[in-house]
């Protein structure tokens, strides 16, 4: 594996060549740092892949500057429920637990700490919020199962599997209604068609700018 920068227009680029990729890769992480990932391929390739993929990169580029993530100080703050709270809070009670534990309490350590609070809180908070959506919805699931992940929110299976990711926990509140909803949605659609959203907008009057916000929101996707 090789990696270089590469300079296109105003733009700088983290070029990865992995001989064994079969496609191109183009992603804008967080942080506003673009990444190309291909195989062995020519300049004049990776021109023309910039080229096409210019607009797109751009746009993430604006979304991150309009959307900024949050940031809060480890071991200080903890972001729950789209806001920021003290270590000392009571929400943060489980938190601190962990943290006390420590043993090695450097960087991975801690934000493994902040994973497994995510974890714990969701199966509490989040099984609550699908259960009380199936219910009115008149839906049935098979299991739920919660786990953190890089770009979906959620996700439900053909076998009526639920998956929630545990990093809704750092949304408002209204925002993680209209994942549930929208995972269980899927129980009667799976797609993503008109009467799909159709029934998700009878359980969530501002479905479609939910949508947007969380859309626009770092790499999420649905």
């Amino acid at each position: 594996m090789n990696t270089n920068e590469i300079n296109f227009k105003d733009l700088t680029i983290t070029h990865i060549c992995k001989s064994n990729l079969k496609n191109s890769y183009i992603s804008v992480n967080h942080d506003s740092k673009i990444v190309l990932k291909t195989s062995k391929v020519s300049r004049f390739y990776i021109e023309e892949l910039l080229n096409k993929k210019e607009g797109w990169i751009r746009k993430q580029l604006l979304k991150q500057e309009q959307n900024p993530p949050i940031q809060i100080n480890l071991e200080d703050e903890v972001l729950l429920f789209g806001e920021i709270y003290s270590i000392d809070a009571d929400e943060a009670t489980e938190l601190r637990v962990l943290l006390n534990r420590l043993r090695k309490p450097n960087q991975k350590n801690i934000l493994r700490c902040y994973d497994d609070y995510y974890k714990i809180y969701a199966t509490e908070y989040l099984t609550l919020r699908i259960k009380y959506y199936a219910k009115i919805m008149n839906l049935e699931y098979t299991e739920i199962k919660y786990k953190k992940m890089r770009s979906r929110w959620g996700s439900c299976s053909s076998l009526r599997v639920i998956t929630l990711n545990t990093q809704l926990l750092k949304l408002k509140k209204e925002q993680i209604d209209y994942v549930v909803v929208h995972e269980l949605a899927h129980l009667v659609h799976m797609n993503h068609s008109k009467n799909f959203h159709s029934l998700v907008g009878e359980y969530i009057p501002d479905a479609k700018s939910i949508r947007k916000e969380l859309k626009n929101r770092q790499n999420f996707i649905f």
